[in-house]
C-alpha cells in the first residue's frame, strides 16, 4: 500500500530553501517511501507564499517557480469536497482536509496549531525530525 503524506507551506517551503534542513530531508524521504499530495487551496498557498519578496535574498524567483513546478509534477492534485473546522488556526484545516480526503499517513507540519491535533482520525501528524525517526 501506498504511503501518502501532507506537507504544510512552512514545511515545504523550508525544504525548499535549504538542502539540508531536516525538512528537506523529510521531504525527501517522504518521496522516496510514497507520493505526497496537496489541493487546490494548499498548491495556492504555497505557490503564494514562497514567491513572496521576503524569500529574494535567499533563492531567486526562477529557481523558486522551478521548485514549485518540481512539486506540482511530483505531487499528486486531490480534489477536496469536505469541510472541516477543528483547527485553532482556520488557514491550517485545509491541510487536516486534504489529508482525510487522500487517505494520508501522516502531515508533516511545524505548526504547533497542527501538532497539537496529533494523531488526527488515525493520521500522524508530526514534525520533520519525528517524521524522519516514526518513517
Amino acid at each position: 500500500m501506498i504511503k501518502i503524506f501532507v506537507f504544510d507551506t512552512n514545511s515545504l517551503i523550508s525544504a525548499n530553501l535549504s538542502p539540508s534542513s531536516t525538512n528537506r530531508k523529510a521531504y525527501d524521504k517522504a518521496r522516496e517511501i510514497g507520493i505526497t499530495v496537496y489541493s487546490d487551496s494548499t498548491f495556492t498557498e504555497f505557490t503564494e507564499a514562497f514567491l513572496r519578496p521576503k524569500f529574494d535574498k535567499y533563492i531567486s524567483g526562477e529557481k523558486r517557480l522551478q521548485a514549485i513546478a518540481a512539486f506540482e509534477k511530483i505531487g499528486q492534485p486531490i480534489r477536496v469536497s469536505i469541510n472541516i473546522d477543528i483547527c485553532r488556526d482556520p488557514n491550517d484545516n485545509k491541510f487536516l482536509e486534504l489529508a482525510i480526503e487522500a487517505g494520508a499517513a501522516c502531515i508533516i507540519t511545524g505548526d504547533k496549531d497542527l501538532l497539537v491535533l496529533h494523531p488526527f482520525q488515525n493520521i500522524q501528524i508530526l514534525s520533520a525530525s519525528d517524521f524522519l525517526n516514526h518513517f
